[in-house]
């Protein structure tokens, strides 16, 4: 989760998000190599007293400030375009969940499994227990096994949510009618805090996410114990 203060991403959980956070590293080293260059031209041309009567028409300087911004906007797209399509892929997926977004709160059915779904609403301020996070915490949290293709369904009942995890470098629009999907793997056991991203009324910031990873038996221990549950309650 975000921590006070914070100015950069979240530790990334997937290999996803790892791409992510080095696109964004390579990118923001170029945007200071700019930077500096444009402030040492800008100072160099105020604070010298020379001047040339040919640097108004000179094309070596118009082929270099042509050519080089192009290959720099290559250095940038070609990683861009690379990660654009690993997060597209979605290789038979282990395990198939369909999140749904209502005002205010997320539903969300496994689709492997025939009796195990939910609702999964915010745990209010009073009821917070000790070490939980205030405005991040729900009473029923989405189990996904680690290391293993995990395939989410989004979708919304009613007007326009986002369904947001920063570790996991995952943001889907969930848009009522349409069924959108991501995709994503777990490197690591741990919980992971997601929000709503698409303003959808007046408690939108009342209807986060949590993805708790945990090995592959624990998993089944728990989608069991869910079975047991359901078939109880029925």
């Amino acid at each position: 989760m975000a921590h006070p203060s914070q100015l950069g991403f979240q530790d990334a959980a997937s290999p996803v998000m790892e791409e992510l956070l080095h696109f964004h590293d390579h990118t923001l080293m170029i945007v200071f190599l700019i930077s500096t260059l444009v402030l040492y031209i800008i100072m160099a041309m105020v604070s010298t007293k020379l001047t040339n009567k040919y640097i108004l028409d000179s094309q070596e300087i118009e082929i270099v400030w042509t050519i080089l911004p192009a290959v720099i906007l290559i250095m940038i797209a070609l990683p861009s375009l690379r990660i654009l399509y690993l997060m597209d892929e979605i290789n038979d997926p282990h395990l198939t969940v369909k999140s749904m977004g209502h005002q205010w709160y997320w539903s969300y059915e496994y689709t492997d499994y025939e009796d195990i779904g939910f609702d999964s609403y915010m745990i209010p301020t009073q009821n917070l227990s000790s070490g939980q996070f205030r405005l991040l915490e729900t009473d029923h949290r989405m189990v996904v096994p680690t290391e293993s293709p995990i395939r989410v369904l989004v979708s919304a009942d009613d007007v326009l949510h986002a369904w947001t995890v920063p570790a996991l470098g995952v943001k889907m629009d969930a848009v009522p009618g349409r069924l959108n999907q991501a995709s994503f793997v777990t490197s690591r056991p741990g919980v992971f805090y997601g929000q709503c991203s698409e303003i959808c009324g007046a408690n939108h910031s009342f209807m986060p996410i949590v993805v708790e990873a945990v090995p592959l038996q624990h998993f089944e221990t728990w989608s069991s114990s869910m079975l047991e549950e359901a078939s109880l309650g029925s």
